[in-house]
């Protein structure tokens, strides 16, 4: 990935600039608010590590600048202190998080290896034709996908795959009832992201809002509008990035 660094301290900027390199990633240097402006405009980052306070501009109005150009850009802001006022003011303009200095690299490390989309999303659908057509669109999007149409052998993709991120389920599976596999799954691994699926919306509503109680994420009605199927996934995953940063 390419990630953009900027700091007024060059010192903490190679450092940082020098491990992600070691991990594989691409780094970019920049020294103040404004060249980070600059960086971003000339030619965008998959992810900004910013300093907030450096002479110029801060490290929050080079957050607003960068976003008014590239939306969707996920920036972390670092900082020595952080004040309740200025936490909010990054929430509101978008940052991911705001990290304390020295930074915890391993933490940064896995939060770029989810942003990379490293994780896998499982379907689990007894329509082979369903899993396949899904699987190659969601890989289309940069997705890693799995697929099965056993109900019995979706618990061994949980335990082989510690990478498995949302799973897509379908309601009916032959003589298996979806519900009693979202139950298995919530039991041994409590809040895992289980998005139901079915095209039966009036047969199972009483399944869907068991479902519901139960833990699952949401459903989605087939024929699936695919925008909302990326807009759920792309939610979950953030709400997971600033999870993760925020145990930090």
């Amino acid at each position: 990935m390419k990630i953009l660094v900027v700091d007024d301290d060059p010192r903490i900027v190679k450092t940082t600039c020098d491990i992600l390199n070691i991990k594989g990633h691409e780094s970019i240097a920049a020294y103040s608010g404004e060249e980070g402006v600059e960086k971003v405009r000339q030619d965008p980052p998959d992810c900004v590590l910013m300093d907030i306070k450096m002479p110029g501009i801060s490290g929050v109005e080079a957050l607003k600048r960068m976003k008014k150009m590239v939306p969707a850009l996920p920036v972390v802001l670092v900082s020595a202190y952080a004040t309740d006022d200025l936490l909010e003011e990054a929430k509101r303009a978008g940052a991911y998080a705001v990290l304390s200095k020295p930074l915890n690299f391993p933490m940064i490390l896995a939060f770029l290896s989810l942003l990379r989309k490293e994780e896998s999303i499982l379907v689990v659908d007894d329509d082979p034709e369903f899993c396949k057509t899904l699987k190659d669109i969601l890989t289309l999007r940069g997705f890693q996908v799995e697929t099965e149409s056993k109900p019995q052998s979706v618990m061994g993709h949980l335990e082989n795959d510690f990478k498995l991120a949302i799973i897509l389920l379908d309601l009916k599976l032959g003589a298996v009832d979806g519900v009693d596999v979202l139950k298995d799954i919530q039991t041994k691994y409590p809040g895992k992201p289980v998005i139901l699926v079915t095209g039966y919306r009036e047969e199972m509503a009483s399944s869907i809002e068991k479902a519901r109680k139960i833990g699952a994420y949401t459903c989605l009605y087939k024929p699936l509008e695919l925008d909302a199927l990326f807009e759920l996934i792309e939610e979950i995953r953030v709400k997971k990035l600033q999870s993760l940063l925020a145990s930090a």
